[in-house]
């Protein structure tokens, strides 16, 4: 619970609601998605306001911005990513990130295989 009482998960679905745009909606897919990937994901409220995404580790977050949804991977760097998603943090050693800009198209089964990847790849470090 956070100091206003409400769980993460109540946090996150405040946020999608207030955007009330397209990053609302985009949000609220992504973290569909994520779910679905995931079942057992555990929805955390970070940092003054960033949903985070855990399984065994740190899975992702999901920032909005003025003109992007982005989701940003702990260990993205390790990840093997065969279809190109990560578009943006690639010069640093551990993150990678995808923006995902008004109208964007989304990949779903290879956001959900990413999201599968770093589970397993949290899961890996855990032995």
């Amino acid at each position: 619970m956070s100091e206003s009482g409400k769980t993460p998960s109540q946090l996150i679905d405040e946020r999608i609601a207030e955007l009330g745009d397209w990053r609302g909606a985009m949000l609220a897919r992504l973290r569909a998605l994520i779910k679905a990937a995931v079942p057992e994901v555990v929805e955390e409220w970070k940092w003054r306001g960033v949903p985070t995404w855990y399984a065994d580790g740190m899975i992702c977050t999901g920032e909005t911005y003025k003109k992007v949804v982005k989701l940003t991977f702990a260990k993205g760097a390790a990840l093997d990513d065969p279809k190109r998603l990560f578009n943006s943090s690639l010069d640093g050693n551990v993150r990678r990130a995808i923006d995902f800009e008004e109208g964007a198209e989304v990949d779903e089964a290879a956001l959900k295989a990413l999201f599968r990847a770093a589970v397993a790849l949290n899961r890996a470090g855990k032995r």
